[in-house]
C-alpha cells in the first residue's frame, strides 16, 4: 500500500481525482488558502457557516474521537470558539461537523482523505487514522483562512467545496538535533504540534554526536553522567563558576526513557513517527569521554565544545560491538518505527590506520583499507537491527565501500547519494545541503540569527524538486520522500529552532505532498499571509526574512540620502512613514527611490493582504548611509564563511558577525568617503572552537604591529593605503563587543573601497566585526 504513495506524480494524481488541463490552470488562481495545497479541490455554492453553536462527531473508533478533540481544541485556541464534540447517536441534521473513519468515498490512497463542505454540514471522511486528521487539519485551516486576532469573528463562512487530497510522498520529515544544544521535552513536543499542522510525518531525532549523548542507557549510565554535558567553549563560559564544584557550569542534558517514552507516544498521536539516531563509527566523541575502552585506544580529552568533522571514532572488536548491540537494544524498545539512524557520515579514518589494534583486525578479516572497514561495520550493524525486525538507515556515506543488503541512504551531500542508492535497488530519502539545511541563514540582513553562510531564501526550498532528474522512471519508487535538517551548532534555544524552521518547513511540507503541477511560488507566498496569522495565534516564532525589508542608501552630492527599499521575495506592498509614526497598511505605498534628509526617521514594513508579513524597519537616513554590520559587507574570501554569536551574555541576546573563520576581512565596497573624518568599529571576539578533521587550521593573519592586536582599515582594496588603524587593547578584556574608534587620513573627495582586515598575534580568540560607521562633522553626522 505505501508503494501507492511513491510511483510518478502523474499516476498519483488520478487517485486523488484527474483534474482537466483548465482546471489545472485554473487552481492556482483560486486556491484554497491551505498549507500544503490539496490535490484536487471543486469549488460549490454557498457557504458553510461555523460559529459557536457548531458540533463535531466522530465515528469510526477513538482515533477519530481523538482528531474530534484535536480539531476542537485549535479552533478554541485561534478562532476563540468552544465547540463540543457530540454523541455520533444525536447526530444534527445541519450545523455539524462529521468526522468518520473508515468511510472514505474518495481518495484511497494512505494517510488520503474527502473533505466535503456544504452550507448544512462538513464532512471529514478517510480509510485511516493518519487521512482523517489530516483531512481536519485542512477543515481547521479553511476556519482560520481569515484569522484576525485583533478583532475576533463571532462566526466563520468556510466556502462550499469538496477536497479529495492524499500525499505525494510517504516520508515527509524533519531532522532535530538535540546533540549540540539540547532540546527541552516540552519543546519537542510543541515541533511535534507545528508539524503535524504541515502534515509533516517523521521527526528524524539526532540523539548522539560528538557534543552530547542525549538518551538514557540503563546498561551504560556514564553516557549521560558524562557524556551529556560539556563546558561551552570560550572565556565567558570557563568564567561562570558552579558554586557546587567550584568548576566551571556544565552544558547539556538528556532524556530519560520516560520521556522518550512520553514523546513518542505523543507524536503518534499526531502521526508523527520518530525515527532515532545512534551515531557509528564517527560522531563518538561523547560516548567515548564516558566509555574510551569503546573507541580505538587513546582517551578524549571530554565531551567536545568544538563544531565541525572530529576524528574520534568507534572500535571494530568484539566487545566494543557487543556494547553498541546492547545500546541499540534499549533504544528499539523505545522507539516502534521501522527504521533506526546510525549515522555513518564524516568517519575521518585517521585513528583508525594508526591503531595497532584495528589494523590487526583487518588483516584478520582479509579487509584492505579503513573504507571497506566502515562498509564491514555497517554490514554488521544491520545484521543485528534485522534480527530485531527494523531497517538501517544512514547518511549517503554508507555507500563506500559497499553498501548494506538492506541499508536506506539518506542523501545529504547533493542528490548523488539518491541516485547511486537507487541504481544500487535501495530505498533512499532525499535531505540534501545545503538547500535542505536549515540551519543556512534565511536573508543576508543584519537581523538574522547566526548559521551557515549560504542563505538559504524560502523560494529556494520551496523549488527544490524531490525527484532527481537523473532517475530512472523504474527507480523512482525508491525515492521514500524528502526531510530538511535542523543542525543546531547555531541554534541555541527553542525560539531560534522554531524560527529557523519555519515557514521554510511550510515550503517543504507543500513540495513533499503536493503533487508537481500544483506547486506555484506567487500562490504559496501569497498563502502564507494567512499562514503567518495562524501561527501568531498558536504562539509559533517564525521568521519573515522572505518579506522583511533590505535598504540600500547612498549619500548625494547636496547632502540628502536616496533610499530604496526591496524585499527578498519581491511580493507584497511596502509602506512607509517618515514622521516617526508608526507604520500601517494606510501608510504611504512606496514607489521609488526615497530622497530623505540626513536626520529622517524612516519607518516600514511589507504588507500581504492588507496583513503585515515582515518586521518593520525603523531607522535615520544617515544611519543607513554610513553604517553596515558585517553582514551588509562582503567577506574578502569564502573559505569557511559563518555567521557566528558572541559567547557572552550568558542571558539575554548576543551579537552576531559574519566572518570567515580562516581570514577576518571585510570590504565595504564604494563607501563615500566625502566629509568624512573618522571612523568608528564595533569588535567582539569569539572562540576558535572548530574542528578539521584533524588538521590545523590555516587561518590568514597578518602580524600586528600593536602586541594585542589592530583593526587595519585601507582604502581602494586590501592592497590600498592605511587610512585607518584601530588598535584592539580597549576590547582585549571585553566579553562582549566594544566600540573603538579612529581618524580617518584625509582623501578628496569621492568614494572608495574600504577594506578591513584584523592584525593579531592569533587566531584564538578570533576577532570579528560587528558594525563599521563612517563619522562625518557637522549636520551630515550620523546620529548615535
Amino acid at each position: 500500500m505505501i508503494r501507492l504513495l511513491l510511483v510518478p506524480g502523474c499516476v498519483l494524481a488520478c487517485l486523488v481525482g484527474c483534474a482537466s488541463p483548465a482546471q489545472e490552470a485554473a487552481l492556482p488562481a483560486r486556491a484554497p488558502q491551505i498549507i500544503p495545497l490539496p490535490n484536487r479541490v471543486a469549488w460549490s455554492a454557498g457557504v458553510f457557516a461555523l460559529g459557536p453553536a457548531t458540533r463535531i462527531v466522530a465515528t469510526g473508533g477513538e482515533e477519530a474521537i481523538w482528531a474530534a478533540h484535536w480539531l476542537a481544541d485549535l479552533l478554541r485556541r485561534t478562532r476563540h470558539f468552544d465547540l463540543r464534540v457530540a454523541d455520533p447517536s444525536s447526530l444534527p441534521s445541519s450545523g455539524v461537523i462529521l468526522l468518520e473513519l473508515g468511510t472514505a468515498q474518495g481518495s484511497t490512497a494512505p494517510e488520503g482523505y474527502r473533505l466535503e463542505v456544504s452550507p448544512e454540514r462538513i464532512v471529514v471522511s478517510a480509510n485511516d487514522a493518519a487521512g482523517l486528521f489530516y483531512g481536519a487539519v485542512t477543515l481547521w485551516q479553511l476556519a482560520t483562512a481569515n484569522l484576525d486576532e485583533r478583532a475576533p469573528a463571532p462566526a466563520v463562512s468556510i466556502p462550499a467545496l469538496t477536497i479529495d487530497d492524499a500525499p505525494r510522498f510517504h516520508w515527509r520529515g524533519l531532522m532535530l538535533d538535540p546533540a549540540r544544544h539540547f532540546v527541552p521535552p516540552a519543546s519537542v513536543k510543541r515541533m511535534i504540534d507545528w508539524m503535524a499542522l504541515h502534515k509533516l510525518n517523521v521527526l528524524h531525532w539526532h540523539l548522539s554526536d560528538d557534543q552530547g549523548w542525549r538518551i538514557e542507557i540503563d546498561a551504560y549510565p556514564r553516557l549521560t553522567e558524562v557524556g551529556a554535558w560539556r563546558v561551552p567553549a570560550g572565556p565567558a563560559a570557563a568564567a561562570e563558576i558552579d558554586p557546587e564544584t567550584g568548576e566551571p557550569r556544565r552544558y547539556g542534558g538528556y532524556y530519560t526513557k520516560a520521556e522518550v517514552r512520553e514523546i513518542v507516544a505523543y507524536a503518534a498521536k499526531r502521526h508523527v513517527t520518530i525515527v532515532p539516531e545512534i551515531e557509528m563509527p564517527g560522531h563518538a566523541q561523547a560516548a567515548l569521554a564516558a566509555y574510551p575502552e569503546l573507541g580505538t585506544g587513546e582517551a578524549p580529552p571530554g565531551v567536545s565544545a568544538d563544531w565541525g568533522v572530529h576524528t574520534w571514532l568507534f572500535g571494530v572488536d568484539d566487545a566494543t560491538f557487543e556494547a553498541l548491540e546492547t545500546i541499540l537494544g534499549e533504544v528499539l524498545e523505545l522507539f516502534p518505527g521501522e527504521y533506526m539512524h546510525v549515522g555513518g557520515d564524516e568517519a575521518v579514518k585517521t585513528r583508525w590506520q594508526e591503531s595497532p589494534a584495528v589494523q590487526a583486525r583487518m588483516r584478520e578479516l582479509g579487509i584492505p583499507d579503513e573504507t571497506a572497514l566502515q562498509s564491514w561495520f555497517v554490514k554488521r550493524i544491520e545484521r543485528f537491527l534485522t534480527a530485531h525486525g527494523r531497517k538501517l538507515i544512514g547518511w549517503d556515506e554508507i555507500l563506500e565501500g559497499g553498501i548494506a543488503p538492506r541499508a536506506t541512504v539518506m542523501s545529504w551531500r547533493g542528490v548523488d547519494g539518491a541516485l547511486e542508492a537507487a541504481a544500487l535497488g535501495h530505498d533512499t530519502v532525499l535531505a540534501p545541503s545545503p538547500t535542505l539545511y536549515f540551519d543556512h541563514r534565511q536573508s543576508e540582513l543584519a537581523s538574522e540569527p547566526p548559521g551557515r553562510d549560504a542563505v538559504i531564501p524560502l523560494e529556494d526550498v520551496y523549488r527544490f524538486r524531490p525527484m532527481p532528474d537523473g532517475l530512472a522512471p523504474d527507480q523512482r519508487h525508491h525515492v521514500l520522500g524528502i526531510q530538511a535538517n535542523l543542525w543546531s551548532e547555531h541554534i541555541r534555544t527553542p525560539e531560534r529552532l522554531a524560527y529557523m524552521a519555519f515557514p521554510r518547513a511550510a515550503a517543504l511540507a507543500e513540495i513533499a505532498w503536493s503533487m508537481p503541477a500544483r506547486l506555484d511560488w506567487p500562490s504559496f507566498v501569497q498563502r502564507l499571509a494567512r499562514q503567518f496569522e495562524r501561527y501568531r495565534a498558536l504562539g509559533l516564532t517564525f521568521a519573515t526574512s522572505a518579506f522583511d525589508l533590505r535598504p540600500s542608501a547612498r549619500r548625494r552630492a547636496d547632502g540628502s540620502i536616496a533610499v530604496q527599499l526591496a524585499n527578498q521575495s519581491g511580493a507584497g506592498e511596502i509602506r512607509y512613514t517618515t514622521d516617526g509614526s508608526p507604520v500601517t497598511p494606510a501608510a504611504k505605498r512606496y514607489a521609488g527611490t526615497l530622497e530623505l534628509a540626513g536626520d529622517t526617521e524612516l519607518a516600514a514594513r511589507t504588507y500581504l493582504d492588507g496583513r503585515p508579513v515582515s518586521r518593520e524597519l525603523r531607522n535615520t537616513a544617515s544611519r543607513l548611509a554610513d553604517r553596515r554590520a558585517s553582514q551588509e559587507l562582503d567577506v574578502c574570501s569564502r573559505r569557511v564563511v559563518l555567521a557566528l554569536e558572541d559567547d557572552a551574555p550568558r542571558e539575554g541576546p548576543r551579537s552576531v558577525f559574519l566572518t570567515d573563520i580562516l581570514n577576518p576581512c571585510w570590504t565595504w565596497h564604494d563607501a563615500e568617503l566625502s566629509g568624512v573624518n573618522g571612523i568608528k568599529a564595533a569588535v567582539g571576539q569569539v572562540p576558535f572552537n572548530f574542528q578539521f578533521g584533524g588538521e590545523r587550521p590555516d587561518v590568514t593573519l597578518a602580524a600586528p604591529d600593536n602586541p594585542q592586536g589592530e583593526l587595519e582599515v585601507r582604502a581602494a582594496g586590501c592592497d590600498g593605503d592605511v587610512v585607518a588603524v584601530l588598535p584592539l587593547t580597549p576590547a582585549v578584556r571585553s566579553q562582549g563587543v566594544t566600540v573603538l574608534s579612529a581618524p580617518l587620513a584625509q582623501r578628496a573627495n569621492g568614494s572608495a573601497d574600504l577594506c578591513l582586515r584584523f592584525r593579531a598575534p592569533g587566531y584564538d580568540p578570533l576577532w570579528v566585526l560587528d558594525w563599521v560607521e563612517l563619522e562625518r562633522a557637522g549636520p551630515a553626522a550620523a546620529m548615535p
